[in-house]
């Protein structure tokens, strides 16, 4: 398995390669990101339908970017247009 996190693969564009290659040599993935915004994770959402595993925490925040991801039901949902501004 490999774990996939936004901040240490340079980004979506990096992270979006490194699943594809994972994928073609028969590795599973997880995608994680360090603690942020929902602006900072919101890129680790739109790669989270192929991984095993995902491991985001944006929900924790006191004070996050709003408009927020949306985590009704401890549920991380696709970003709203909006918060990419």
């Amino acid at each position: 398995m490999i774990n996939i996190k936004l901040d240490k693969t340079g980004g979506l564009t990096e992270a979006l390669a490194l699943q594809q290659q994972a994928a073609a040599m028969g590795f599973k993935t997880m995608i994680g990101c360090n603690g942020g915004s929902s602006l900072a994770q919101a890129p680790a959402v739109l790669l989270a339908p192929t991984a095993v595993m995902v491991d985001l925490g944006s929900h924790w925040l006191a004070d996050d970017h709003q408009p927020s991801l949306d985590t009704t039901d401890h549920r991380i949902g696709l970003p709203k247009a909006e918060l990419w501004g």
